[in-house]
């Protein structure tokens, strides 16, 4: 299933936040979003997965879902979303609840993503007992039980330390290369961008207009080891976003 947002803007009252917004996202890619603070990165997440509408434009879904999608979308967002008085797998089954799946299908799938999540010893586990990478960890594999057609991913490795980022980004790697899911991952991080997305929508500060569309043609299983290529294009987006970035970053500290 692909994405196909085609002009889209959105209002607060009198405040644009989002304006002529246009871009695809195919199906088996990453496409990640990023810009200044407050250009409606998270906004338009949230158009995407049906939490708010546009005033103009349309979201459509083009294709079938994969077969065995029980959600066509689902999201994982920055601070987990995890029920502390449920465990790891009491979690995962959450999103399962409202299918009327049976037993044997409902413990099939979760002992699936647990198992691809590498996640199978910590099954009992509370979240409490676990650390933010493992929490984030569950949150994907909870995700990935419902077998989405994209994953909207709003900044879910922010909260993380630089080295748990790093693997978490590494995992990520290692998920598509096996599933080759799609996702629109919205992130201040441009490291986060280049390492993960084949296609990096670049936006405006308020209202949040499109500046470019980067495609990055390059394996993502090849990446680490091509850091030169990926730090310019880094620098590149960096540059595109830096004056802008920093006079949203001067507005918000003076309001």
């Amino acid at each position: 299933m692909d994405l196909k947002i085609r002009d889209v803007g959105h209002a607060y009252g009198p405040l644009t936040v989002l304006d002529g917004i246009g871009f695809e996202v195919p199906a088996g890619r990453i496409v990640c979003i990023v810009g200044p603070s407050g250009c409606g990165k998270s906004t338009l997440l949230r158009m995407i997965g049906g939490l708010e509408r546009p005033d103009s434009g349309e979201i459509l879904q083009v294709g079938a879902p994969p077969a065995a999608s029980l959600n066509p979308l689902t999201f994982i967002f920055q601070d987990f979303a995890l029920l502390p008085w449920r465990s790891v797998e009491g979690n995962i089954r959450l999103v399962l609840e409202d299918h009327r799946l049976g037993a044997a299908e409902t413990e099939r799938i979760v002992a699936g993503v647990l198992a691809r999540t590498n996640l199978t010893e910590f099954r009992k586990a509370w979240p409490r007992q676990l650390s933010g990478g493992m929490r984030q960890r569950v949150a994907i594999a909870r995700a990935l039980a419902v077998s989405p057609a994209v994953m909207l991913m709003d900044e879910p490795l922010s909260a993380l330390d630089a080295q748990t980022r790093e693997l978490l980004m590494a995992d990520l790697v290692a998920l598509w290369e096996r599933e080759r899911f799609s996702a629109v991952y919205v992130t201040h991080n441009l490291a986060e961008a280049v390492r993960l997305g084949h296609r990096v929508i670049v936006l405006s500060r308020r209202p949040g207009r499109i500046r470019e569309i980067v495609d990055i043609d390059m394996p993502l299983g090849e990446r680490t080891g091509r850091m030169a290529e990926l730090e310019a294009h880094q620098s590149r987006l960096w540059a595109l976003i830096r004056d802008e970035a920093e006079a949203a970053e001067k507005e918000l500290v003076g309001g």
